[in-house]
């Protein structure tokens, strides 16, 4: 994706090229002159009502772009493009392989490759109090068919933490589930998370509570669990040197293992962890928080005039500092604002994060001037994590920030497509799954049209075949399976 410009002129200049063939055929090529004129005397300033009224109607006549309008569902619960089509594949309180059942508002989601297994690992974002709602049933009536070694809180008076995560092993050439398991039991509000290159899943907590007469633990932690294709439970050890704060969401690059982590708070930092031993996050590392060089304490949200803030431009490049921040497990939730006392750069609501080809795309919900959203694109130094770094730093810089909520409401969990265009879930009662091509073309690839829940864990079977994404408040995992871009 280096041969974008910014997201305005090239959403709009290159979807001119669709808008154009209309107006030309019916002899406008005066009005193609002019618009071009208009659009471009504006690329540099907030976007007008007018021209976010414009640049609408241009994403909406460029849907080739994508795979076609969305035709409207008989069914009436997800619209799909032509020749694509859903399946729900498991459902809150179906009862899994190992006997307990599948837990409620299922969220961040990835796919793994496992002794040629198609295994997708899957969080649940539930707390203690949602009886019914876990995976033992109703008033945990199946809490005693488990090793509570295996529980990370057991709570008090049987009040157990009930987020987690379970484990699907999925055919994707029959479309039908072969296995369902509990894999990782007793955390809280497990949101988002990431995959990791050696076949596991870390899995985080948005969560900061502490001990108290309900919990018999600390939350706001991330945990690592495995992927594997038979019922395992994994051993809950929070992994506390990667920060203890409102995690959401994880991206390991591949080259270098080092960690990126997103926080969901209004006033969140952007995180890395450098392990200590790859492979090995049990064993520690050190943590630092995303600094603007030479922007000391730098704000991104562009929520209007701000003392030390604001990205003008779509596509600037800012170099990246990344500073050390000590006491990472706090008892307080002050992580975040230790670090922008120290120089970090504030960010709205971090989602999303995912790891593209040697470079990696964040979401941020309530990001920009329109609090609609905006997405991030950050490119490692080649010396990523080394003395080298602060000569040749890493690079961030704002791809998109929506303007119009017809086109982007509050982006959330994202992934990078086989083809590589960002594909990410809206978070709000009608959502979509919206995709994001090289040049910034966005178009529109599913519409929930029934159920008032955002959705979530939005991710591609390792073969390419299969896009899955949970519809989180009704508590359903869904396939979506049509003529998909290959890499």
């Amino acid at each position: 994706m280096n041969n974008r410009r910014n997201f305005l002129k090239n959403s709009i200049l290159t979807g001119i090229g669709f808008y154009g063939l209309k107006l030309y055929a019916n002899g406008s090529e005066n009005n193609i002159a002019n618009l071009n004129s208009n659009l471009n005397s504006n690329l540099n300033s907030n976007l007008s009502a007018e021209l976010n009224e414009k640049l609408y109607k241009i994403q909406k006549l460029s849907q080739s772009v994508g795979f076609g309008d969305l035709i409207k569902d008989p069914n009436g619960i997800i619209d799909l493009p032509k020749g694509f089509e859903y399946r729900i594949i498991s459902e809150t309180g179906n009862i899994m392989s190992d006997g307990f059942t599948v837990p409620s508002k299922m969220d961040g989601m990835a796919t793994f490759n496992v002794n040629g297994k198609e295994v997708i690992i899957r969080n649940h974002e539930i707390d203690s109090s949602t009886f019914g709602e876990g995976a033992f049933g109703k008033n945990n009536v199946l809490l005693n068919k488990i090793d509570r070694n295996l529980i990370y809180d057991n709570g008090i008076s049987d009040i157990v933490a009930l987020g987690g995560t379970t484990t699907i092993v999925y055919d994707t050439k029959n479309q039908v589930i072969e296995q369902e398991f509990l894999s990782l039991v007793g955390t809280l509000r497990n949101c988002a998370g990431g995959p990791t290159p050696w076949n596991s899943w870390i899995s985080c907590e948005e969560t900061t509570v502490v001990k108290s007469d309900i919990h018999q633990q600390n939350h706001g932690y991330n945990f690592e669990v495995k992927a594997t294709t038979t019922p395992y439970i994994n051993e809950p050890i929070p992994l506390k040197d990667m920060g203890r704060f409102n995690h959401e969401a994880v991206c390991v690059d591949p080259k270098t293992s080092v960690i990126y982590q997103t926080e969901d708070a209004y006033d969140g930092m952007i995180y890395r962890f450098l392990p200590n031993q790859e492979e090995q996050l049990q064993k520690g590392g050190k943590l630092q928080i995303l600094s603007i060089k030479g922007e000391k304490s730098f704000d991104t949200r562009n929520w209007g005039k701000l003392s030390n803030g604001n990205v003008t431009e779509i596509n600037k490049k800012y170099n990246v500092e990344w500073l050390d921040i000590d006491n990472v497990d706090p008892t307080e939730d002050d992580l975040r604002l230790r670090g922008f006392e120290i120089g970090g750069a504030k960010f709205a609501r971090g989602e999303g994060m995912w790891f593209g080809d040697n470079e990696l795309y964040f979401a941020c919900t309530n990001g920009g001037k329109s609090k609609l959203g905006q997405v991030f694109r950050y490119i490692p130094s080649e010396f990523e994590g080394t003395t080298k770094e602060k000569d040749f730093p890493p690079t961030i810089e704002l791809f998109i920030e929506s303007g119009n909520k017809d086109i982007i409401t509050n982006c959330d969990n994202l992934t990078v497509s086989p083809w590589g265009d960002v594909v990410m879930c809206e978070d709000t009662e009608s959502p979509r799954i919206i995709g994001i091509n090289a040049i910034g073309e966005i178009y529109h690839i599913a519409h929930n049209t029934k159920y008032p829940s955002e959705f979530a864990g939005v991710c591609f079977s390792t073969d390419g075949s299969t896009l899955f994404v949970n519809i989180q408040h009704s508590g359903k995992t869904v396939a979506i399976t049509g003529p998909w871009r290959k890499s």
